[in-house]
């Protein structure tokens, strides 16, 4: 006896003679005969359906920072603190700049110790001047990385790397102005005198 599947394909059953017959979304027939039901399609769809439910409940619920910005001021802090350390290019351009300043304002016939003042110290003072600036603006960065999870979503810890990076800008903040000051205050590598 032929049947008809849910494809609408016939076959051919060795069942008794019970007709197949066709309920909604399933096929019954008798013994032998090919059945097909829609119960994973359906499964599938209440799987996606949940699926999307809960990514719905995340998005409309609690939003989740990503650390993205936390890590990027991080970073940030860490390099504010190495180029107070070492200068960077706008405090070497600012020292030049002062040089020649100095070079213009003074004349050939001011003595040694105000030549010295001017061309060099002066140089030298916004140098320092420069590095604490910029180590300032490490420590600065740093401590608002490292105060943030405390404002924002509790109970989600920062990131260890973040927490690592952010000390580190801030260490080397500290460095860089204790430095910058020693520097400008001629306590550390004081301009020579003259005589």
């Amino acid at each position: 006896m032929a049947t008809k599947t849910a494809e609408g394909a016939e076959t051919t059953g060795t069942g008794s003679g019970t007709e197949a017959r066709k309920d909604d979304d399933t096929t019954t027939a008798g013994p032998g005969a090919v059945t097909e039901t829609e119960e994973p399609e359906e499964a599938g769809r209440e799987t996606i359906g949940e699926e999307d439910g809960e990514s719905e409940a995340d998005g409309a619920g609690d939003k989740v920072p990503s650390g993205v910005g936390q890590g990027a001021g991080a970073v940030v802090s860490a390099a504010l603190g190495l180029v107070s350390l070492t200068g960077g290019w706008i405090g070497t351009v600012a020292s030049a700049r002062e040089q020649l300043i100095g070079q213009l304002r003074t004349s050939t016939s001011a003595s040694v110790g105000t030549q010295l003042k001017e061309v060099y110290g002066d140089a030298w003072h916004t140098t320092a001047l420069w590095a604490g600036l910029f180590a300032l603006a490490a420590l600065i960065t740093a401590v608002v990385v490292l105060v943030r999870p405390a404002f924002g979503a509790p109970g989600r810890p920062q990131a260890v790397w973040i927490r690592s990076v952010a000390w580190a800008g801030l260490s080397l903040g500290v460095i860089g102005l204790l430095l910058a000051v020693l520097k400008y205050s001629d306590a550390l590598l004081a301009v020579p005198s003259a005589g």
